[in-house]
């Protein structure tokens, strides 16, 4: 006679599986040669909203817009600052660079296990500045145009100042994947990475960090009203915990 496995059990072992499966795939992409890795990264999926206006040359660190103009890249930090910054894609370079490993979950239902990040801490690029106490979020702005979306023509994310601040959620503003520089289509010249968030707030292209009293509508959730301003990931698709579960 076959046992009847309970309901909550079965719902237990469900639930498990999208965590067991990016495990087993965290482990495959440890193993990989560097080469091998490298070609992965190269299927990374992408989904850009901006029009093809623009490239990156790292090397002279100068946008390339359609046309040929070429102009150098700059990092604006400012808002609710006591005083604002504009650094050059050489001044981030030239700051305490970190290697970071992190999963990075697509709000379409797809992860990439343990992708190989560098860049800088926020931490120490807003150490350039100095925040007013009423600064609660930072707003980035992304380079390039985009449909026009509730009086947005360029892609905007909000992201709470002291999850950035915060060293056990891993956010970083990365500057490289698989220890080069991000190609074009990931982001270059800079990105965000926040890896307990959904990929829509990992704004690509950053062009300025703006300090707000109080959260944005982004891009992404004007476009599509079902996504939230605040898009933790689904516990059941992280291998560990979310931080920020212990305090809500």
């Amino acid at each position: 006679m076959n046992a009847r496995i309970p309901d909550a059990t079965r719902r237990t072992v469900l639930k498990a599986i999208p965590a067991m499966i990016l495990t087993a795939g965290a482990f495959l992409w440890g193993i990989l040669p560097e080469r091998a890795r490298a070609a992965f990264i190269n299927t990374f999926r992408t989904r850009t909203v901006e029009e093809d206006t623009f490239r990156f040359d790292p090397a002279r660190g100068e946008v390339v817009w359609r046309g040929g103009r070429r102009e150098p890249y700059f990092l604006t930090l400012d808002g609710l600052v006591e005083a604002p910054a504009r650094l050059s894609y050489r001044d981030l370079r030239a700051l305490p660079q970190v290697r970071r490993t992190a999963d990075f979950h697509c709000v379409e239902g797809w992860s990439v296990g343990d992708a190989p990040w560098g860049g800088v801490e926020f931490r120490e690029l807003f150490a350039r500045v100095r925040v007013q106490p009423q600064a609660r979020y930072v707003v980035f702005h992304a380079l390039g145009q985009t449909e026009n979306v509730g009086g947005l023509t360029h892609y905007v994310e909000s992201l709470p100042l002291v999850d950035l601040l915060n060293p056990a959620l891993g956010a970083l503003l990365a500057l490289d994947l698989e220890g080069s520089p991000l190609q074009d289509s990931r982001g270059a010249p800079a990105r965000v990475i926040s890896p307990f968030d959904l990929a829509y707030k990992s704004i690509k292209f950053v062009t300025r960090a703006e300090f707000t009293a109080a959260p944005v509508q982004g891009w992404w959730t004007r476009a599509n009203p079902i996504y939230p301003v605040n898009a933790p990931v689904d516990p059941h698709r992280l291998r560990s915990p979310d931080p920020r579960a212990r305090t809500r």
